[in-house]
């Protein structure tokens, strides 16, 4: 028993053994060939070489073993593709044994090794070295039952080279915990045909099935599927109680590393969410050696805007962030990535004035990308002094030192939040918005202020989707506001691709609104990431609805009831013309906010936030009073 533990503890044979076992299989493949002949009584030439000519046989098929390295395979995940290396490998020798008797021939008058001898002996040897294979590779798993017992069925959708390329990785890949069950296609011509050995169900079989989990654990998609294919097949794969798992794109990713590469679907690979295509050339004309800002560089926009600039061959990005620890590993993974550029991380915060006019008077920025805002709505709802004090007064010194230090432009990014806004967090962004604008004309300016407006982004800090998956992790609920609540989503490299885009496309002092595609109903997506995760919604993991928070609204907008829509030669950007103050009478107004956000007074703050951003009207707040307050006033 403890040998057959040794055994079963055995990964693969050692290279030199198979080595070894393949010599000696050579050498008892020539003596069986010569014993044979010889019991028919045939006569050899040369006899008295006899030794010689087995020892050259050998010989120049190690050699060939040595060329092909037969033996360099996992035996117990030996496939016809070794087959083909041994008939290579035997086949060569063969072809260099010919040879030699054609030379035999032309000088000596006679072959040095009889033909039928040659022809017997690649036929025994080949049969001989694949026979051993595969009866190593059977002891392995009868061995090793536990490896197979283990692993989840895949039914892989598709039947094209791709497919195929797939199935063959996770054949040729034993070690992952992937077994081939079978193959889904749309077609109905091939519901007889097998492929690799495994059978082709059709999509209309698979749909009337109620047996599929006895035959499948999981659906496997790929990549090059269009979203309408990918939620097709993942709707039909989750209300059948499968898993649905997504692979890469075969023909970029090395074979070993492909059934590594696949992963369970995330709903971000299901939203609807056209690729926005970006003008690369222009957008790197306007950093290429140039000093970049980014305040806010740490989140999780800011950081993916340091990202792709740092791949645009600029001078210097200088990274600023208030929190600590977020800078420190953005540091260390930028320098590693990017060796070649140029960087600064600094520690500060954007409301304090002196220390934001040091950085801007030592580095002579070209762009300022402006990303740094407090955005979490309930905690603003119940701190609004401190978004006075980030979102307005940040904003207000790094725009103005842009101005001073003719920066040649500062692109700032908003929320759709900011449109009607029914909270403290939207209505600073909003109030922010304003003042930016009204730089543009103000006097000796040559900096062009551009706002970038648009909804949320897929996984960035505090949202909704990551909420959820930690809440389905710890086995639920996933709580939901409110059943009927809806939201834009967009990813975060489009998002970021596209304030890099605007900040091009601007003349200044315009608001850019981008295509979000379709809203999301936020309970679909909830239910859909349950199923994801293998649970079934409202049994295995609850679904609460805990109300709506304070500030917050059951859509979002883009654009204001007053504005209206430009279009831009992008297709998907848009210009928003709002309402605009003059430079004057907004300065006096953030003054007097941040005065009282000094003083903590936060219904003066909001009471000033409301004269700035008219059609702030608070929503479940306890700011709600100052609305029936001015309606109060008008109607008296």
């Amino acid at each position: 028993m403890g040998d057959v533990f040794k055994i079963r503890e055995l990964r693969y044979m050692p290279r030199w053994s198979v080595f070894l076992i393949d010599i000696s299989v050579i050498f008892f493949s020539v003596l069986v060939s010569y014993l044979l002949l010889n019991s028919l009584k045939v006569k050899f030439n040369f006899a008295e070489y006899q030794n010689e000519k087995i020892f050259s046989v050998v010989v120049v098929n190690v050699l060939c073993i040595l060329l092909f390295k037969t033996y360099a395979g996992i035996i117990r995940h030996s496939t016809f593709f070794d087959f083909f290396k041994i008939l290579w490998s035997s086949g060569s020798a063969l072809v260099a044994m010919l040879g030699l008797n054609f030379m035999s021939e032309l000088i000596l008058g006679k072959p040095v090794y009889l033909y039928p001898v040659l022809f017997l002996f690649f036929f025994i040897s080949i049969f001989l070295m694949f026979f051993f294979r595969m009866v190593t590779k059977q002891i392995f798993g009868i061995l090793l039952p536990k490896e197979v017992a283990y692993k989840e069925r895949i039914a892989i959708v598709g039947v094209e080279d791709t497919s195929i390329s797939l199935a063959k990785a996770i054949i040729h890949n034993p070690d992952h915990p992937y077994r081939l069950a079978g193959f889904l296609s749309t077609r109905s011509d091939s519901q007889k045909a097998m492929l690799l050995g495994h059978k082709i169900y059709n999509k209309k079989q698979f749909f009337k099935s109620d047996t599929l989990k006895d035959q499948f654990d999981a659906v496997l998609i790929k990549d090059v599927m269009t979203k309408p294919e990918m939620e097709e097949w993942t709707s039909l794969a989750l209300d059948k109680g499968l898993k649905v798992l997504k692979a890469p794109v075969v023909n970029i990713i090395k074979e070993d590393d492909i059934v590594g590469s696949i992963r369970p679907l995330q709903i971000e690979d299901l939203l609807d969410r056209p690729i926005i295509k970006i003008e690369n050339d222009e957008v790197k004309s306007y950093h290429v050696h140039k000093n970049i800002l980014v305040t806010g560089g740490a989140g999780s926009i800011g950081s993916e805007i340091v990202r792709q600039v740092s791949q645009l061959n600029s001078s210097l990005i200088v990274v600023v962030d208030q929190a600590e620890s977020p800078l420190y590993e953005l540091q260390l993974e930028l320098l590693e990535r990017f060796p070649n550029q140029m960087f600064k991380f600094v520690l500060a915060d954007i409301s304090n004035y002196s220390r934001m006019e040091k950085l801007f008077d030592d580095n002579q920025f070209s762009i300022v990308y402006h990303a740094a805002a407090y955005k979490h709505v309930p905690l603003i709802e119940d701190n609004p002094h401190e978004a006075i004090f980030v979102n307005i007064g940040g904003t207000q010194n790094v725009a103005l030192l842009s101005k001073k230090y003719n920066v040649n432009r500062f692109v700032m990014v908003s929320t759709d939040k900011a449109v009607n806004p029914t909270n403290v967090m939207g209505a600073s962004k909003r109030a922010a918005e304003l003042f930016v604008q009204s730089l543009q004309n103000s006097s000796q300016n040559t900096t062009k202020f551009i706002t970038t407006r648009f909804g949320n982004v897929l996984g960035s800090n505090g949202s909704v989707i990551p909420h959820f998956k930690k809440q389905i992790e710890k086995g639920g609920p996933v709580t939901i506001t409110h059943p009927d609540i809806i939201r834009y989503f967009m990813t975060i490299p489009e998002a970021c691709e596209l304030v890099l885009q605007a900040g091009t496309m601007g003349q200044g002092g315009e608001i850019y609104v981008f295509d979000m595609g379709k809203p999301v109903k936020i309970l679909d997506l909830a239910e859909r990431m349950i199923k994801l995760s293998g649970y079934t919604p409202g049994i295995d993991i609850k679904i609460d609805f805990i109300g709506l928070r304070p500030g917050e609204k059951l859509y979002e907008e883009l654009l204001t009831d007053h504005s209206t829509t430009i279009p831009t030669h992008h297709e998907k950007i848009m210009i928003s013309r709002d309402p605009l103050m003059e430079f004057e009478e907004i300065e006096i107004l953030c003054k007097q906010i941040i005065l009282s956000a000094m003083n903590k007074d936060s219904l003066q703050i909001v009471r000033i936030l409301k004269t700035i951003v008219p059609e702030f009207i608070s929503n479940n707040s306890e700011f709600e009073i100052l609305d029936k307050i001015s309606e109060y006033e008008v109607y008296e």
